[in-house]
């Protein structure tokens, strides 16, 4: 489990790249580059690290799901993901 502090740092990252999307396209699309080093660092997309939901776990990322491989294990075995089922042959 991650630190509330991490989990809440990535949240704002996620919630300011939304914010300045249309504005850094618009300055991208110029070429203004000194106005787009302007920005906020947290502004850019390449910060956002890919975190579990839940946990806020940074490895074993199931991108299709969003969520760890641990919490994506337990809720498929706990039948709170439909359509998984454990593979039996």
């Amino acid at each position: 489990m991650a630190k509330e502090s991490i989990k809440a740092r990535q949240r704002k990252r996620v919630k300011m790249v939304a914010q300045y999307a249309e504005k850094r396209t618009a300055l991208k699309a110029a070429g203004d580059y000194a106005a787009l080093d302007a920005l906020p660092k947290n502004a850019s997309p390449v910060r956002l690290k890919n975190r579990c939901q839940i946990t806020g776990r940074p490895r074993g990322y199931m991108r299709f799901f969003g969520m760890s491989r641990i919490t994506f294990r337990d809720m498929a075995l706990a039948g709170k993901i439909p359509g998984i089922t454990k593979a039996s042959w």
